[in-house]
């Protein structure tokens, strides 16, 4: 036994340097995988080694004369990190992901050669057709270990479900029917009583949970909430010089982080935004830049996230909460691992429930939806593409939702898209409803860390259900210290700030072809040119007073229009387009709400007599057609085909030339405008430029 522990704290060396020790609690894990073959669930805050205990115990089977061990991770980031870590040990890693598809063959040949200790791979290539029936059987028949990090994404319950995760309960019951146990370990840092007790039940009954504290003493937590939350930007570029080393500004969504990113550009800092949109190698360059301190800050969405491993990630700042605590724990985790001090902000904003509704709004769909869904599919496939035509559901929630029934039993992913199993499936009401108020609860929850004026990690450490949290504040934190943030702002930076983050308009995506499924209209769309909005609704500078001039609709023009609210930034807008030939007409779009219809139908008269150009009217819905709500843009299509009557209009634009300025209030999908311009291009021959006072992506 001891020599096993002296073997294990050698590759700890390897993994961590020389002299690194584990400590205790790390030995009884690795001893419960290696000399027990038990199944553990190590709860252990970050930066407590949980990587380094699975690989030392990979080695130490590897050693024994086990087969590889296959880890099972979220991130691709976690994968490059975790494979580099192993190198230093000298345990051979290797990674299946879709970022080295061409490597696969080679790297299944090292596994099955013996050349492999560890293989990581996602969640979701457990339900990839080739591996799940050609690589998983083989690797599977002879592992060493199973590890599953970020093992809270198993539970429906945490804060990063993942549906293929629960795939992985069919991988380990395959192990249990072998004659040798086989050590499964799953880990993660963000995980309260329930998640625990969900993760416990998808292991077996006999899982042993190794749980420690999870206070971080290198963090110093602060909230500010300022009064005027627009100035938050211009607060962070003053602040920016304060805050030691480099590290993470954190955005609830995509348009904020790479609006904020560029706002802070433009005052001189060295930041990057990093979200879903960037490219998975210029992700990889990015990671490396901010681990290399080469940037002051990368700006990010929940895209940088489980897996980024930098010790001396100096901050971490919110601009706008998170809908969870857990989901906030997991993120400024990502700070002070390797440093004695790391500074944590919040900045909350006007904007986050807006956003968290939204969030929850996507959820699983209703009975009906996903029985609708079912119905469509048979034996033949069908692609999430394709069945975008038979469901009202966009095509992320139709994944989404396909995983689930997937993991059900319900339905099973093949070469060429998705088939149904045949096999009964029921709707469980009683959990969504359940995940409905969890959601709810943790709103609330965050609401109330926010407000508390009590110890903030103490309070993020209850939610988490930590055992060791007995009531003794932090003694950091700025309800502790009573050392809150200052909310002034420099004028003249926050001028500076405010332009960049109110410079004219924003562009609307344009849509370039017809949804698939429908007979009417197909192929690529013409006449419809990409289209401009003041701003996004989520936006942290003009969303606040987008959001206000929409929800009242009182705004009509003033005279001189210089002197008007909205005028002026409109002319900026239209100045700032770049358009290829000038637009000589304006439309308005109509509505089935007459006061939309009325507003904008003002909107568009201003704006043509500012810039001069012919008034021709509104497109009119046509009669007896309500609101069409559907979201998917198959269904969205559907409806809209016949819902304008652009014959109203067509006429006023006959014989003119130059383009068709098209004015609506809200641009959401973009397929209301492109199927009003498409259909009035199609009768006057004219390109259709959109226009919108706010955009909601």
């Amino acid at each position: 036994m001891q020599a096993t522990r002296e073997r294990a704290n050698q590759l700890l060396e390897g993994i961590a340097g020389p002299g690194a020790q584990l400590r205790d609690d790390q030995w009884t894990a690795i001893d419960a995988l290696v000399n027990q073959s038990r199944r553990m669930l190590v709860v252990q805050r970050t930066g407590w080694g949980k990587s380094a205990v699975y690989f030392i115990a990979a080695k130490l089977l590897r050693e024994r004369g086990a087969g590889p061990s296959l880890i099972i991770s979220p991130l691709l980031a976690l994968m490059r990190n975790q494979v580099e870590a192993a190198g230093r040990a000298g345990i051979r890693g290797a990674t299946l992901n879709s970022a080295n598809m061409t490597e696969w063959a080679q790297i299944e040949t090292a596994v099955a050669a013996g050349e492999v200790d560890v293989l990581l791979v996602s969640p979701e290539r457990l339900n990839n057709p080739d591996f799940r029936d050609n690589v998983l059987p083989q690797l599977a028949a002879g592992v060493g270990m199973v590890v599953v990090d970020e093992a809270h994404c198993i539970s429906d319950w945490g804060h990063d479900f993942r549906p293929d995760y629960r795939r992985i309960k069919d991988l380990l019951d395959g192990l249990s029917a072998r004659a040798e146990a086989t050590p499964v370990l799953a880990t993660t840092a963000t995980a309260n009583d329930r998640v625990v007790a969900d993760v416990q039940a998808q292991l077996g009954p006999d899982t042993g949970v190794l749980r420690g504290g999870l206070d971080r003493e290198s963090l110093r937590l602060n909230v500010v909430r300022l009064p005027d939350t627009t100035q938050r930007p211009a607060w962070l570029a003053e602040r920016l010089g304060s805050l030691d080393g480099s590290g993470i500004i954190y955005c609830l969504t995509v348009s904020a982080a790479e609006d904020l990113a560029e706002a802070l550009e433009a005052v001189g800092w060295n930041v990057a935004a990093y979200t879903g949109r960037t490219e998975a190698g210029e992700r990889e360059r990015l990671e490396q830049a901010l681990i290399d301190n080469e940037l002051k800050a990368l700006v990010a969405t929940s895209a940088l996230g489980m897996g980024f491993d930098k010790p001396d990630l100096g901050f971490v700042v919110h601009l706008g909460a998170p809908s969870s605590p857990i989901s906030y724990y997991q993120q400024i985790g990502r700070a002070g691992r390797g440093t004695g001090r790391a500074d944590v902000i919040l900045l909350p904003g006007a904007e986050d429930q807006g956003i968290w509704d939204y969030f929850a709004s996507v959820s699983f769909p209703d009975e009906d939806t996903v029985r609708t869904l079912l119905d469509a599919l048979g034996q033949e496939p069908l692609s999430t593409q394709k069945l975008e035509s038979v469901v009202d559901l966009t095509r992320s929630r139709i994944d989404q939702t396909l995983k689930v029934l997937d993991v059900d039993g319900a339905v099973q992913r093949v070469r060429g898209g998705w088939v149904s199993t045949g096999r009964p499936w029921h709707y469980d009401a009683e959990r969504y409803r359940g995940l409905d108020e969890a959601r709810r609860s943790e709103q609330e929850a965050m609401r109330r860390y926010q407000d508390t004026t009590d110890c903030r990690m103490l309070f993020l450490r209850g939610q988490l259900d930590d055992p060791t949290a007995t009531g003794q504040p932090c003694g950091r934190c700025d309800n502790c210290t009573e050392g809150h943030l200052s909310w002034d702002v420099d004028p003249a930076l926050a001028e500076k700030v405010s332009e960049k983050m109110r410079a004219p308009g924003v562009r609307i995506t344009q849509r370039r072809q017809w949804p698939t499924g429908l007979s009417q209209v197909r192929g690529k769309i013409t006449g419809v040119e990409p289209g401009r909005a003041l701003g996004r609704l989520n936006d942290v500078g003009r969303g606040p007073a987008l959001r206000e001039l929409l929800d009242d609709r009182s705004w009509r023009p003033t005279s001189p229009w210089q002197q008007d609210t909205w005028l002026p930034r409109i002319v900026a807008v239209l100045a700032d387009w770049g358009w290829e030939q000038r637009p000589t007409a304006v439309v308005a779009l109509g509505a089935a709400d007459q006061e939309k219809t009325a507003f904008v139908d003002a909107l568009a008269s201003a704006i043509a007599g500012v810039g001069r150009m012919d008034y021709a009217g509104v497109v009119p819905v046509r009669g007896g057609h309500g609101e069409i709500t559907a979201q998917n843009s198959a269904y969205r299509v559907q409806g809209l085909l016949g819902h304008f009557d652009v014959a109203a209009v067509a006429g006023a634009l006959e014989g003119a030339a130059g383009p068709v300025l098209l004015v609506t209030d809200v641009v959401d999908s973009g397929w209301s405008v492109t199927v009003a311009g498409s259909q009035l291009h199609e009768a006057t021959g004219r390109a259709v430029l959109p226009l919108a006072l706010a955009s909601r992506g």
